[in-house]
């Protein structure tokens, strides 16, 4: 459906984002990261509890939201699924960043979830968890490594993957019900995307 020009309605208790969708086709030189005490591992078997925790931890001051409205039956398929890689970046002993990557489609990657928790906003661990999806990526036979982005995540996010080498090819409005008006998220979170109910 065409939206048409100008303003268009959103109803009292939605939320609408630009979503920009961006790409790479060839792997890219990696950008200089700051080392830090931080590790990343593999969650072969991840369980639906410890991943929706992180998942929270790390998405609810942007409104993610997706995950945490599924049932554990459709999350663990979606965590558990043949081509879908779970990793954690770990400091001081407590898991502070997630990153998901989906290789089911042929000969394509799709960083499906990327960023780290409040904590390390800054730190230089996004950079270094972004080398590390980048590697893990291209270690693949790929032609094609995606993500989406929005309005309502970091403001520094697309810049951050632009200079990643990730080019802009897509853009969609995504309209949902606020997760902050269900029960999912606080309402205090995400303070730059008003609620009206």
């Amino acid at each position: 459906m065409m939206l048409p020009d100008g303003y268009s309605d959103v109803p009292a208790g939605k939320i609408a984002a630009v979503v920009t969708h961006l790409q790479m086709t060839a792997r890219p030189s990696l950008l200089a990261e700051r080392a830090g005490p931080w590790t990343l591992r593999r969650v072969a078997d991840p369980d639906v509890d410890w991943f929706r925790d992180l998942f929270y931890r790390v998405g609810h001051h942007w409104l993610w939201f997706s995950r945490l409205r599924m049932s554990d039956d459709e999350l663990r398929a979606a965590i558990h699924a043949p081509l879908v890689e779970i990793h954690a970046l770990s400091y001081d002993g407590r898991d502070e960043g997630l990153l998901e990557l989906d290789f089911r489609t042929a000969r394509e990657c799709e960083l499906a979830f990327f960023g780290v928790t409040a904590r390390l906003i800054g730190s230089g661990a996004g950079r270094w968890l972004m080398n590390r999806a980048l590697e893990a990526a291209w270690s693949r036979p790929v032609d094609r490594l995606w993500l989406h982005t929005c309005t309502f995540d970091h403001p520094k996010a697309l810049a951050f993957y632009e200079r990643t080498g990730f080019i802009a090819f897509r853009r969609q409005i995504e309209i949902a019900d606020d997760p902050r008006l269900d029960g999912f998220i606080p309402r205090s979170a995400a303070g730059h995307v008003p609620i009206i109910e």
